[in-house]
């Protein structure tokens, strides 16, 4: 059977049921499931203090499981991130462990990339995938298969429909991003990665479009869309709206986008604080292709 090692390295996790049940239905496509002591750990909103934090992080990758899977992602990363031992994590990958999360887990894994360039993957975590009752719809199959294609090795491409318009739009290179406002909180950091003529995509919770819309603007005007292929955007979810919006949306934030920025911004990309989410290969040279409205990112 293949090792995982479910790890809380960001917020505290306090779902005990919804634990039990993603090490179960985890079990059951053929994972032997380790449960870290992380998973248990109490510090004010994290999953223990910073260094009992960042002693999850090497003491997982001392162990180098297969896999890597954060049981949840919240706010806790960044506080970390002067203190990892990169070399260490790296280490991990090339002994074989896949490192897998999104939202807060994309401090890590673009620490990761800019310090190493080592691989990890923006996919599901324990219990916000795994974890989920039935009643509350369960665990989505597209995430469940792209994941367990991605772990065997199996899972070569991902494809998603998008707007028209970009038939026929081609490029190659380094696929990176993940949540926006984790992203867009290492610029000017030694944990950025330089990435030129990459994919970026990006996706983000709770945040109204007016504040996609700012920091979507500042990664444009620091530079970093025009240095893109292509930017792709996930799901944007949560967020409030405000009467003074008066018909303001998120296809307007788009349209500004891309009335200022030449690079070619894709709209569709299945992932996100959202069920359906699939797998991506957070430091892979990919090809983009699109055929009509049909996307596929290979690699």
């Amino acid at each position: 059977m293949t090792s995982m090692t479910v790890f809380a390295p960001a917020g505290v996790e306090l779902r005990a049921p919804a634990l039990k049940l993603a090490k179960q239905r985890l079990g059951a496509l053929g994972y032997d499931v380790t449960l870290d002591p992380s998973v248990r750990a109490r510090h004010q909103r994290f999953a223990g203090d910073d260094a009992a934090r960042l002693d999850t992080l090497h003491r997982v990758a001392r162990t180098a499981p297969s896999i890597a899977m954060a049981c949840r992602g919240g706010y806790g990363l960044t506080r970390m991130l002067d203190g990892i031992d990169w070399k260490l994590i790296a280490n991990s990958v090339e002994q074989g462990t896949r490192w897998v999360g999104y939202s807060d887990l994309t401090a890590l894994q673009l620490g990761l990339l800019a310090h190493t360039g080592a691989r990890s993957w923006h996919g599901p975590m324990a219990c916000d995938d795994f974890g989920r009752t039935d009643e509350a719809g369960g665990v989505d199959e597209v995430t469940r298969d792209c994941f367990d294609e991605a772990m065997s090795g199996a899972l070569e491409a991902v494809g998603f429909r998008t707007e028209a318009g970009f038939d026929g739009l081609q490029g190659r290179g380094v696929l990176w991003g993940g949540n926006l406002a984790v992203l867009q909180s290492l610029l000017g950091t030694p944990h950025w990665p330089k990435v030129k003529g990459g994919i970026l995509f990006v996706e983000d919770v709770n945040e109204h479009p007016y504040r996609i819309e700012r920091t979507l603007l500042q990664l444009h005007q620091a530079g970093v869309l025009a240095a893109q292929k292509a930017v792709l955007l996930g799901a944007f979810t949560d967020y409030r709206k405000s009467p003074l919006d008066r018909g303001y949306t998120m296809k307007h934030v788009i349209a500004q986008l891309r009335s200022v920025c030449r690079t070619p911004v894709l709209t569709g990309l299945p992932f996100g604080h959202v069920p359906t989410k699939v797998t991506l290969p957070i430091g892979a040279r990919v090809d983009l292709l699109v055929d009509g409205r049909d996307v596929l990112i290979g690699w």
